[in-house]
């Protein structure tokens, strides 16, 4: 199925450091588009988009079949505070998430509980944005013990460990970071 992105979708896209090679989480990937274009600038990685809502998988199924069918795309029907690896299943070099209500603070609970399971399923030096930044947020470091979702998710305030990022692509960000490969 061929869509266009939205101009707000493409800019977060665009944002994630994202390989040809990468293994990506999708966590509310609603009907897929951010998940799709993640796929078309996948060769050997792959995305897995989940959601919550059985209506968002079936829409995802459908609207990206082709991206399914190629192997660079899996669905996954499930809420991310549920969220496990499958086994056999490799470990995720980044996960991003765009108004999921369990990382935003709008549901504490949950929201801890997903960030355990996120972190759970990300490679060790993986990394987890959310939208609310410049166009998203990584959250640094990726919480291990205390998962306080207000002091990890919201911005600003002393103490806060999201910081707003307008992620480089490519050698670009790994030159700007000082680091090798990923």
């Amino acid at each position: 199925m061929t869509t266009t992105l939205s101009p707000r979708l493409a800019e977060i896209v665009d944002s994630l450091p994202l390989q040809p090679d990468s293994r990506v989480l999708e966590i509310g990937c609603g009907p897929g588009a951010a998940a799709r274009a993640v796929a078309a600038r996948l060769t050997t990685g792959h995305i897995l988009a989940v959601d919550r809502s059985a209506t968002a998988v079936a829409q995802v199924r459908t609207n990206c079949a082709a991206e399914i069918a190629s192997g660079r795309m899996s669905v996954r029907h499930v809420a991310a505070e549920d969220f496990v690896l499958e086994p056999g299943e490799d470990l995720f070099d980044i996960a991003f998430a765009v108004r999921v209500g369990a990382l935003d603070g709008r549901h504490p609970e949950k929201g801890r509980l997903a960030l355990q399971r996120i972190t759970a399923a990300l490679s060790a030096d993986g990394r987890l944005y959310i939208d609310g930044g410049r166009p998203l947020r990584e959250i640094l470091p990726i919480p291990s013990a205390d998962l306080s979702v207000p002091s990890v998710v919201k911005t600003g305030g002393s103490g806060s460990t999201g910081r707003s990022v307008h992620c480089r692509r490519g050698a670009d960000r790994k030159a700007a970071e000082g680091k090798g490969k990923r």
